[in-house]
Formats: C-alpha cells, sequence, structure tokens
C-alpha cells in the first residue's frame, strides 16, 4: 500500500476543497436521483409502474458495476497514490453523461437508460475515492466532526442547485424543455464545484516502485488476497460491513425512489417535488452537523443507532400518510435520518480503516455499499411493479393499484434497516478502532 503520514495535518484551503467537491456531488444526488430526474423518468420517459421497475433495475446494474470494480481499484489507488486520479475520471465521466441527459424524451428509453448508467457509475466511483481522501485531511479524533460538516456542506450545494433551477420550472409551469435543461445545469454546477480539490488538495498518499515483472493490476489483486487472507483480523469491521450492506438498502431505496414516491402516492408535480427536496436538504445539514458532534461526543455506534431508529420511525409513518403535508413532515425528519446514517458510517470506516489502507478500506465499503444498492432498488422496483398487477387483478383502477402497489413496497425499506441495526448491535467499536492502531503499529515494525 501507498506510504502516507499517520494523522497527517491538512490546512484549511485543502479542507475546503473537499467540502466544496461534496457540494457539487450532492447537487447530482439531488436533482438526478431525488427531485427531477427519477420522477422524469418514470413518468414522462417510461409512464406508470414499468418506469419503476426500470428505474431500480438500471440503478441497480450501475451499482454492481461498481461493486466489482471497487476493491480493485481502491488497492490500486493506494499502491499508487493515485486517488485523485481516479476522482477526475469518474467525476468527469458524471459530469458529461449528467449534461447529456438533456437529449432524453418520452419513449428514448434506452438513450435514458444508457446515459443515466453511465452518470450513476460516475457519480458512484468517484465517491470510493473522495472519501478515501478523508483520512489524509483528518485526524481520528475529529473525522466524526468533518465528516459531518462535509455533509452538511453537501447537503446545503443540493439546496442552492434546487433554488437555481426552481424558478423556470415555477415560471413555465414544469416545460419539459426547462426540465431538461435543469439537467445541464447541475452538470456544470457539478464541475465547477469539483474543480478546487484537484487543485487545492495535494494526496499525501506516495507511490510505491513496482516490484520487476508486476503492473498496477497485479499488484492489486495480490494486496486483495491479502487483505481477505487478513481479513480474521479485522472481524469488527467485517460485522460493520454486514450490517451495513442490510441497512444501506433501506437508505439508498428511501433515496432513489422518494420523488416516485411522492408523485405516485401524493400527486407532487415538479415543482412540488423540488420544493419538498430543499426541505429535505435543509434538514440534512442539520443532521450531518447534529450526527457528526454526537459520534465525536459518544461514539459511532450510539450515534448510528439513533439515526436508523429515527429512519425506521420515519418509514412507518410514510407508510400511514394520506396527504402532502404528511409527506413534508416526515420528510424533514428522513432528511435528519439520513444525514446521520450516511456522515457517521463514512467516518466509522474511516476510523476502523488502518493508516495507509483507506483506499482498500473504502473500497470494500464500496463494494458493499454498491451491493445492497444493487439488491435495494430492484427489489423495490420489482415488488412495486407486481404488487401494481395484483392489485389491478383484484378490481383496483391503474392510478389506484400503481398507489396501493408503491405503498406496500414501502415496507420493504423499513425491513432492511431493522436487520441491518440488529446485526449492527454486534459490533464492538472499541475493538475496531483498537484493530486499526494495532495494524498500524505493526507495519511500521
Amino acid at each position: 500500500m501507498a506510504n502516507v503520514t499517520p494523522q497527517a495535518v491538512s490546512t484549511r484551503r485543502e479542507r475546503v476543497a473537499w467540502y466544496l467537491y461534496d457540494f457539487g456531488n450532492s447537487a447530482y444526488a439531488a436533482v438526478v436521483l431525488l427531485a427531477v430526474y427519477s420522477a422524469y423518468f418514470q413518468k414522462q420517459v417510461v409512464g406508470g409502474a414499468e418506469g419503476s421497475r426500470l428505474w431500480g433495475l438500471t440503478i441497480s446494474v450501475a451499482m454492481i458495476i461498481v461493486a466489482i470494480a471497487a476493491p480493485i481499484m481502491g488497492a490500486i489507488a493506494d499502491y499508487s497514490g493515485a486517488k485523485k486520479r481516479f476522482l477526475f475520471f469518474f467525476t468527469t465521466l458524471s459530469v458529461l453523461f449528467t449534461a447529456l441527459l438533456f437529449f432524453t424524451e418520452k419513449g428514448t428509453i434506452a438513450l435514458a437508460i444508457v446515459f443515466f448508467l453511465l452518470a450513476e457509475i460516475g457519480y458512484r466511483a468517484a465517491q470510493i475515492f473522495y472519501d478515501a481522501l478523508l483520512p489524509e485531511i483528518a485526524a481520528p479524533k475529529e473525522m466524526g466532526r468533518i465528516a459531518g460538516t462535509g455533509w452538511a456542506i453537501g447537503s446545503a450545494g443540493g439546496i442552492v442547485i434546487l433554488l437555481i433551477i426552481l424558478p423556470p420550472i415555477l415560471l413555465t409551469e414544469s416545460n419539459l424543455l426547462v426540465v431538461r435543461g435543469s439537467l445541464v445545469i447541475t452538470a456544470i454546477f457539478f464541475a465547477l464545484a469539483a474543480t478546487p480539490i484537484f487543485l487545492r488538495l495535494a494526496e499525501r498518499a506516495q507511490p510505491q516502485k513496482l516490484p520487476p515483472g508486476e503492473n498496477y493490476l497485479s499488484i492489486a489483486f495480490k494486496q486483495l488476497k491479502e487483505t481477505i487472507r487478513a481479513a480474521r483480523g479485522f472481524n469488527e469491521f467485517l460485522k460493520f460491513m454486514l450490517a451495513f450492506l442490510i441497512y444501506n438498502e433501506g437508505v439508498i431505496i428511501a433515496l432513489d425512489f422518494a420523488a416516485i414516491l411522492g408523485a405516485v402516492l401524493f400527486g407532487l408535480e415538479q415543482t412540488g417535488l423540488i420544493i419538498f427536496f430543499i426541505v429535505v436538504q435543509a434538514m440534512n445539514v442539520f443532521g450531518a452537523l447534529l450526527f457528526g458532534n454526537l459520534q465525536d461526543r459518544f461514539g459511532g455506534k450510539r450515534s448510528l443507532t439513533l439515526s436508523i431508529l429515527l429512519m425506521v420511525a420515519c418509514i412507518v409513518a410514510l407508510y400511514f400518510a394520506q396527504n402532502q403535508t404528511h409527506f413534508f413532515i416526515i420528510g424533514a425528519f428522513v432528511g435528519v435520518a439520513m444525514a446521520g446514517i450516511q456522515s457517521v458510517s463514512r467516518a466509522m470506516v474511516a476510523t476502523f480503516s488502518p493508516p495507509g489502507r483507506s483506499g482498500e478500506f473504502f473500497g470494500f465499503f464500496a463494494l458493499t455499499g454498491r451491493t445492497s444498492s444493487f439488491i435495494g432498488p430492484a427489489v423495490f422496483g420489482w415488488l412495486a411493479a407486481e404488487a401494481t398487477l395484483w392489485y389491478q387483478s383484484q378490481g383496483q383502477d391503474v392510478a389506484l393499484a400503481e398507489q396501493s402497489g408503491h405503498r406496500l413496497a414501502i415496507l420493504s425499506i423499513g425491513a432492511f434497516l431493522v436487520v441491518g441495526w440488529i446485526l449492527m448491535i454486534f459490533v464492538n467499536e472499541k475493538k475496531a478502532r483498537e484493530t486499526a492502531t494495532m495494524n498500524s503499529v505493526n507495519a511500521d515494525k
């Protein structure tokens, strides 16, 4: 693995650059995954419950591709000291194909799937290397706060982009050309916000010289074999990954289908969805700051438990919700809970990772996350579509059957969260930190 100074101290300028990447990265999530493209794809490009099925399957394909490649890419980045180069490539991929989503229209299903697939692969893969830079700019004792601050600033980026695209969509009454144009604006916003991390943040990991007859790919496979062989030494990390694999299912489903649920169950149009996600993102900022400080004060496991149980309560409330007011109130609490789950999980991986192996550990974190992201959306999309067909067979009209099918599918979110939380109870956080520290000490001898 690449050499890196433990507990490296970063400058304020470098941290701001790291925060700003999240500011732009979250704009993609806010517009493409949440407020605009997901509902546009389901309702306009495809139409009906089949749109939900295809949306879930497309996300699943993107996630499984990243899942397969993530550990290899993480190991290569560690050994070659090339996290920023990987980050640049995948960021560019995401920005480019986000802009090209402008050309998707009703009936262009194949084009819409391919462009979104490539944008999503870029977005998800880039996160591996962005997250892996966290241990290089933050000491263990401040990772919770810095991860939380980054998440809060990222959420603010989601709010800013939604406020930028809302007026023209509102004034034109959701004109489809304007809606598609918002995707180009998002791509530009993402690119501008991401630029400082490539110019200002110095990557501290130094590349190692390749042994004779080896290349980065062969080294990556050997390093992964060594990691798997030594996995018994990181039992708590592996237990945490198993729990994350399950509870992350619920988080990903909620993210990827929130706009579709808002449109199908509560009749929200494009303007209403944007306003809804502005509320969610605003509470995301609060949640990230809150849980970042809670983690530093009470530990990751306790903070994560609180955020997961809050999310479960929101899912139960959503199942029984009957109007848009209920949906908005629930969304505000979901914003707090979701920020806690995601920011605390990311910071816990950083504290469980031995210095110099962050890329590798975040690669496995990404493998786990993308695997769950592959399963969750596919399950929800399939369940919503199949349940819709069943309700139709029972005599419900098409619109009511679609609502009933999606409401039933909501229960899958809560199930994943509860099972993941139960598994997380068995993780010994203190032991995981000690293992990472001891591994670092032994490696230096």
